[in-house]
This record gives structure tokens, C-alpha cells and sequence, in this order.
């Protein structure tokens, strides 16, 4: 991978706009993932930015975002490509009265440092809008790409909307550590449902036993299953909240109550496989236990987006919604923390900060 060079400004300045030019940095996806993602895969490239238009804004990234779907999605786009993702950035420049200078927005910008965008456009990657970030002191703006974020969204429109959960429901979540499942199993506490989390480290279930206030939480790695649901869910499950797939879902499914609901999330176990693994079959349970079973993305609700935020956002003030960041630094280490992520590493949202 070509060696990350320095930010460059050019001190000249251009026309009416009196912005600098700005030399930004990219990753560029050359090479399909087989297995991990790897270094070897991408190539940071610098490029000049044009001079900002009227309804313009330049950003500089502070915190960018790594998520599951990255990893799975890259396959959709024709190589080369710039890598998708998330980001925080400060708007630095501005010629849209909307979005004023020294601001921080949140949008699908991408790997990159700096970014000219029309915020009323669609995104040129990705599906995120470019968003104003609230007044979220004294929580750090890294939340934009977390629980006041895609997460955080994926969190309240997944659960309010697919799992659709009562008071006095049971909710099991996979990957309850992470930055989705975390925010499931909170949400749901808040509603009044009994939670249960399944992780992949003791130190993560009692981080959301203790910390978050799940009502059991399990290490999937080195509990038994069947005995687990039966100790965590003596009613019972009635909505399942699913990040990672693979056979603990089966087994899940399978201890259902009649007519529970199903929130197909994400497949986390198997996006590193070069095959999907094989599992017990799912339809018995869905059929006798007539479940509802419904995979979603996100951007569905892409025209209520300020209002899972807000949500989001007034849980987060009335302290019932707590959050844990896994920080990787450098924008050299995007791919480390990409591949860290993946493994999990991390417990609530992992992100990277730029500088």
C-alpha cells in the first residue's frame, strides 16, 4: 500500500469562494476481498479538490466509520472503487448558508480526508444523507457514527418497526456487544422487555449485564446453546434480534414462542467465508411456529432519519442509553481496524480517528 502522505494545502485562493485548494487522501479498493480484508487490497491515492460551487461544502474527516456491511457490500461495485463508509467531518469551507463553517456533519463520504459535497444531493457512495450533527455536549461527535448514527438507526427502526416489541417480551440479540445489538438490548429495557445478548467474550456479557443492564448475557464460544436460551428465556422468545446468522440462529429460532418475529439484520459469522457455512434448516420452525421472519437495511427509513436520531438522541439525555467506543487512530490504520472489527474486537462502536 502506497505510504500515507502528509494533508496539503495550497495557499493560493480561487474566485469568490476564497477557499484553498486542498489535496485529499482516498483508499481505493483494487483487489475483491478473499477472506480478511487486507492492506495489499487497497491503495491510498491523493487527488486536488475543485473549488466549491454555490450549496458546496468542504469537510475534513475527525471520525470514520467500520462496519460489518463493508465488508460484504464491496463485491456489488466494479473495481477500482472508492471505499464506502461513514464518516464525521468538520465542514471547513461553505457556500450553503444551511451548513455553516466550523459545523459537523455526518454523510457518506467514505475512506477519505477531506470531501466537497451539495448537501441536498444524493450521495455519490453510499446511501447516508449528509446531515447536520445536533448539539450533543458533552458526548464526543463520534456518536454520528454510532448510537446518533447508522447504528443507532439500524438499532431503533429494526426494533420498533420488524420486531415490533411489547412490554413483557422476551428479546434475544446476537452480537450483543456490538455497535447494533448493544443499542437493540437498551432500547428493548427501555420498552420494558426482558433482554437476553449472546457475545463472544465473558468480559463483554458482563459488560452488558452490568453496564447495560441486559437481563442475561452468554458467551457463545463456550456455552451450550439450548441450555443458555433455557436459563436467559424461561418464557420463552418472542422477538430475535439477528447480526450474525449461522447455526446459533437455527438453534434461536427453534425456541421461539408462536408468532414471533424475526429481524434479519446482518450475517456477521459467515462474511469472511469464502462459502456460506452450512446450518440445520430453518423452514420446520418458521412454518409450526408460524414466525415472521423479515431481513431489512436501514436506508428504508432513509425519510424519517432525524427521527430515529432524535429518538436516539433523548434516550441518550434521560440516561437510558449508554455507549462504549473501540477508537483505532490513524488513517493509515483503516484496514487494521476494519479487519479488528470483523474479529471483534470491539465492544459498542468501532470507529477511527483520523488525526
Amino acid at each position: 500500500m502506497a505510504k500515507a502522505l502528509g494533508f496539503t494545502y495550497i495557499a493560493n485562493r480561487f474566485y469568490s469562494a476564497g477557499v484553498p485548494k486542498v489535496r485529499a487522501q482516498k483508499y481505493v479498493l483494487n483487489k475483491y476481498f478473499q477472506g480478511e480484508p487486507k492492506k495489499s487490497d487497497f491503495q491510498i491515492i491523493e487527488e486536488e479538490l475543485s473549488v466549491l460551487k454555490d450549496g458546496e461544502i468542504l469537510t475534513e474527516a475527525e471520525f470514520l466509520s467500520v462496519d460489518p456491511y463493508m465488508r460484504a457490500y464491496m463485491i456489488g461495485y466494479k473495481l477500482p472503487t472508492d471505499m464506502i463508509g461513514g464518516q464525521v467531518a468538520k465542514i471547513i469551507a461553505s457556500r450553503n448558508k444551511k451548513f455553516p463553517e466550523g459545523k459537523y456533519v455526518a454523510g457518506s463520504f467514505g475512506w477519505r480526508t477531506h470531501t466537497i459535497c451539495n448537501p441536498s444531493l444524493p450521495p455519490k457512495i453510499g446511501f447516508l444523507p449528509t446531515t447536520l450533527l445536533p448539539d450533543i455536549s458533552p458526548h464526543p461527535v463520534s456518536l454520528g457514527l454510532g448510537i446518533l448514527g447508522m447504528p443507532g438507526n439500524t438499532a431503533h427502526f429494526g426494533l420498533k418497526e420488524i420486531c415490533q416489541a411489547k412490554p413483557g417480551e422476551t428479546i434475544v440479540i446476537t452480537g450483543a456487544a456490538g455497535a447494533v445489538g448493544s443499542h437493540v438490548g437498551q432500547i428493548a429495557k427501555a420498552i420494558g422487555c426482558r433482554v437476553v445478548g449472546f457475545a463472544g467474550s465473558d468480559e463483554k456479557c458482563e459488560y452488558l449485564e452490568k453496564d447495560l443492564g441486559f437481563d442475561r448475557a452468554f458467551n457463545y464460544k463456550t456455552a451450550n446453546i439450548k441450555l443458555a436460551l433455557k436459563d436467559g428465556a424461561p418464557k420463552r422468545v418472542d422477538c430475535y434480534f439477528d447480526n450474525v446468522g449461522g447455526e446459533i440462529s437455527t438453534t434461536i429460532m427453534n425456541f421461539m414462542n408462536y408468532y414471533g418475529r424475526v429481524a434479519v439484520c446482518g450475517s456477521i459469522s459467515s462474511y469472511n467465508d469464502d462459502k456460506l457455512p452450512k446450518v440445520t434448516i430453518l423452514q420446520p420452525a418458521i412454518v409450526f411456529k408460524e414466525l415472521k421472519v423479515e431481513g431489512f437495511l436501514v436506508n428504508r427509513w432513509i425519510d424519517r432519519w432525524d427521527e430515529g436520531i432524535n429518538a436516539n438522541l433523548k434516550l441518550l439525555r434521560e440516561g437510558k442509553l449508554k455507549y462504549n467506543e473501540k477508537i483505532y487512530h490513524g488513517f493509515d490504520n483503516m484496514v487494521d481496524a476494519l479487519v479488528g472489527m470483523l474479529r471483534g474486537e470491539n465492544t459498542g462502536k468501532a470507529v477511527v480517528k483520523v488525526k
